[in-house]
């Protein structure tokens, strides 16, 4: 997530009253999680564990708890709870907008674009030419969608992400300041629900087709000419690359990837990330044909006892 304005470290430092390591004219561009970062952006890390791969990312500033020795050409807000300061400058740059009406003054709307009865549209959304977006179907705030996408009846667009920090006093949500991007001639089934990233986009590429009751989670990305059928479940920070084709009851971990043109056969449970150009099934994830040949061996098992048994 880019902020509107470059700003300085001790601006940043200053909106969440923290101390930081570097100059304090030092250009703050953005915010991001670990997987986007870009130079010019703010990274948290709260664990030790996570400390290296944070100082040695991509990122420019690190907001760490605790004081370590500065990378070369980086600087660090210190403070006692990066979660928290993390939402806060989430808060600050992308704060709530709550909406009076069903379609928002600010959504962009193109040519041709049917929006059936009781649709919301949010702040700053976009959609393009030629669209259908069925009843009941809610698009939150700053969700692009392309040209010629049909969105079926109650589906959701831009929900938060499902991140959480387990404290004492029970479940904190890291805040999302992300979007929902959606390509050009996609097609969404029905109850549908896709979080937004919680800063960067979550994406669905051009050309591909979601059944219905689809959940795919924050910040992950499906390639183009995908076909996912319904009830499938893909977590959050997934890659889904081009023409794959996942069938229905699959559910997925997350950060995984999915190799193009694969195909994971029903009810899989995606453990690990798997090549392209092959067949999986089961749980944990198999090539489909060992996990046959393994069903066909198990099927023989009794025969093999009862032989066993004679001699």
């Amino acid at each position: 997530m880019k902020f509107p304005k470059p700003h300085t470290l001790k601006e940043i430092a200053d909106l969440i009253s923290c101390e930081f390591v570097g100059e304090e004219t030092f250009t703050v561009l953005g915010m991001n999680e670990i997987h986007v970062v870009e130079a010019g952006d703010i990274v948290f890390v709260d664990h030790p564990k996570y400390y290296d791969k944070a100082l040695q990312s991509a990122a420019t500033t690190i907001l760490i708890n605790k004081k370590v020795d500065c990378p070369e050409g980086k600087t660090l807000l210190i403070s006692d709870d990066p979660f928290s300061d993390f939402n806060r400058l989430t808060t600050h740059f992308k704060p709530f907008k709550a909406s009076g009406v069903a379609i928002s003054a600010s959504a962009k709307i193109g040519e041709n674009t049917i929006i059936q009865p009781n649709c919301f549209i949010g702040n700053n959304v976009t959609i393009g030419d030629n669209c259908v977006i069925h009843s009941n179907v809610s698009i939150y705030d700053d969700t692009v969608i392309g040209n010629n996408v049909i969105i079926h009846a109650g589906s959701i667009l831009g929900a938060s992400a499902f991140y959480y920090k387990n404290r004492p006093e029970g479940f904190d949500q890291l805040r999302s300041g992300g979007r929902v991007v959606i390509k050009d001639n996609v097609d969404i089934g029905a109850l549908c629900t896709i979080d937004k990233g919680v800063t960067g986009d979550t994406t669905i590429g051009e050309g591909s087709k979601l059944d219905n009751q689809i959940q795919v989670g924050h910040d992950t990305v499906i390639g183009k000419k995908c076909l996912i059928a319904s009830q499938t479940g893909i977590a959050g920070c997934c890659i889904i690359e081009d023409e794959v084709t996942i069938w229905g009851q699959v559910g997925t971990n997350s950060g995984i990837t999915i190799g193009s043109k694969a195909i994971i056969l029903g009810q899989t449970g995606v453990t690990k990330s798997v090549k392209g150009g092959k067949t999986y099934f089961s749980t944990p994830i198999q090539e489909s044909r060992e996990k046959l040949k393994e069903l066909v061996a198990l099927k023989q098992l009794p025969e093999l006892l009862k032989s066993l048994k004679q001699k």
